[in-house]
């Protein structure tokens, strides 16, 4: 068998269980992100409003230039047209601030222009003065816009030197009667969004006013948002860390407590560490706990049996030992023929001591390893004490050398079912000791009783015999390994004084329990009582 690895983890600032409950929880908030990213679908929905608004007062103007700043020259049988100096009086006064206002005439010319707007260079972009949080989640943004939601890149708008209808698509169509618009990138990082309307009068077209608007008011907003946004991700962030911290703690440092004292258990050298009580948490870690302190003690006490049983079979060999080695050495040093038949004879008993001896301590060292690994299965008691007793009745009416001893007596109730869960075989083995144990002390003729009592969670198996009892006081002693207590007539050295120890052990591996006690009656011993009690399915 080889001996275990040493095996021991290097020392983290945080345990794997902290980092992730981290990462669950920053999950939650990958939502607050993605939320800041997505906001190109409102900046989106702004710039429709813009348009829709740029519409609206595009229309009014044209209505308003249409209806103030023409003439018809019915002289020269021609039809309305636009007053320059008039027109350009009236665009100048109807433009809101921040909106830039261009009519073209008929053939294109530009009549009148609002003004330019403060449009910056590349090398004086509009984002030169933003803080670096401002910075960070544009750029968020403009990721966001570009990367993961796939926008394409806008037409780029410059500033024509000479300007007429022809640079503006959507002045053109606003020429040919129709409304037209377009989104420009500007070369300082902006959007500049344009909507040309038709200047009608009397259903004639005079000319195409168009409205020209920046993206200051809807960068504002969406900066407005975004702070917000970034503000609740910051007060959850911290939040969801200390709150990850606190539940990692009182589920990765109570682990690591029990590894640790695991582990120290297990390197130690004659060390009886106890595993940290935690069983008052109420919890899995609590439960835990409970259970690594359970095994632990079930393993001290198995290794006190096992260093017990060892000191037990020592004494127990050396005393056949001892025996055969004087009987063997007194054998060489004698010629009468008789004093060393019987030296020979004493020999051969102490062999035959011995091997009962190895044989019996084999099976009681291989029970707890058989059924560790053995299943347990449906048993029903009825039938298998009904099977040993007809194998009792079966031999006393074919061997007549047994017709005189005890027989074997059931006492059930028909109606009731005794179903336990275990191993066949090693029961069998108890009931089959504490039968032989009965048969040993029974008188001739006398009978074996074995009882069936069903109780609320538990099934008692109950063997009386005939015989003169237990010693007061060795209830419990003739349980223990290589006890014997034989009537006269049996031979010494026949039994190891295993059997019931066997017997016990294999009863406990169950869950149950094994007594022994004298059937008083008027105060006199009766006989003897094994009473065996086992979980009921």
């Amino acid at each position: 068998m080889q001996p275990f690895a040493r095996f021991e983890r290097p020392k983290r600032v945080f345990s794997p269980i902290t980092l992730r409950i981290l990462a669950v929880n920053m999950l939650a908030l990958g939502i607050l992100v993605i939320g800041i990213l997505y906001l190109g679908e409102y900046r989106r929905a702004l710039i429709l409003s813009e348009v829709s608004g740029l519409e609206i007062q595009g229309e009014m103007f044209a209505a308003a230039l249409g209806e103030g700043a023409s003439i018809k020259q019915r002289e020269l049988n021609r039809n309305n047209q636009l007053v320059f100096s008039v027109a350009r009086q009236m665009v100048a006064r109807l433009v809101q601030k921040g909106t830039r206002a261009r009519l073209f005439a008929l053939d294109g010319s530009l009549m009148a222009d609002s003004g330019e707007l403060i449009l910056r260079s590349a090398d004086n972009p509009i984002h030169q003065n933003e803080s670096l949080i401002e910075k960070g989640l544009r750029l968020a943004q403009e990721f966001s816009s570009r990367v993961i939601f796939g926008e394409q890149d806008l037409p780029l708008y410059i500033e024509p030197p000479m300007q007429s209808a022809k640079n503006f698509p959507e002045a053109g169509m606003a020429l040919d009667g129709e409304y037209g618009g377009m989104i420009r990138e500007t070369v300082d990082g902006g959007i500049m969004i344009s909507v040309a309307v038709p200047v009608t009068r009397e259903g004639n077209i005079l000319g195409a006013l168009m409205l020209s608007k920046g993206s200051e008011d809807i960068e504002a907003a969406l900066f407005d948002v975004r702070l917000h946004i970034f503000k609740v991700f910051l007060l959850s962030f911290g939040v969801t860390i200390l709150l990850s911290l606190y539940f990692a703690g009182t589920i990765a440092r109570p682990l690591r407590k029990l590894s640790k004292a695991a582990h120290q258990l297990r390197t130690g050298m004659n060390q009886r560490d106890e595993i940290p009580d935690l069983s008052n948490r109420n919890d899995e870690i609590g439960d835990l706990s409970a259970a690594l302190r359970q095994m632990t003690q079930a393993l001290w006490q198995r290794m006190d049996a096992i260093e017990s049983f060892a000191a037990d079979v020592s004494h127990e060999l050396k005393n056949p030992l001892t025996s055969l080695r004087s009987a063997v050495e007194t054998v060489s040093h004698i010629n009468n023929p008789d004093a060393q038949k019987r030296l020979m004879d004493i020999i051969q008993h102490d062999v035959s001591r011995l091997d009962r001896l190895i044989s019996d301590i084999s099976e009681a060292s291989r029970v707890d390893a058989e059924m560790s690994r053995a299943k347990a299965e449906k048993l029903d008691l009825k039938a298998m004490l009904s099977t040993l007793v007809d194998i009792r009745q079966t031999q006393i009416e074919t061997d007549k050398t047994t017709q005189t001893e005890p027989a074997l007596v059931l006492k059930a109730d028909t109606e009731t079912s005794y179903i336990v869960e275990g191993m066949d075989g090693r029961l069998v083995q108890v009931f089959q000791n504490l039968i032989g144990n009965a048969l040993t002390f029974s008188p001739a003729g006398g009978t074996i009783t074995l009882g069936l009592q069903k109780n609320k969670d538990t099934i008692d198996i109950i063997v009386d015999d005939q015989g003169p009892g237990i010693p007061p006081g060795n209830e419990e002693k003739i349980f223990k390994r290589f006890y014997t207590e034989r009537p006269d007539s049996d031979d010494f050295g026949n039994h190891s004084g295993l059997g019931l120890a066997i017997s016990k052990q294999i009863v406990e591996t169950h869950g149950g329990t094994i007594i022994a006690e004298n059937r008083m009656e008027d105060g006199q011993i009766k006989g003897a009582r094994f009473r065996v009690s086992l979980p009921a399915k």
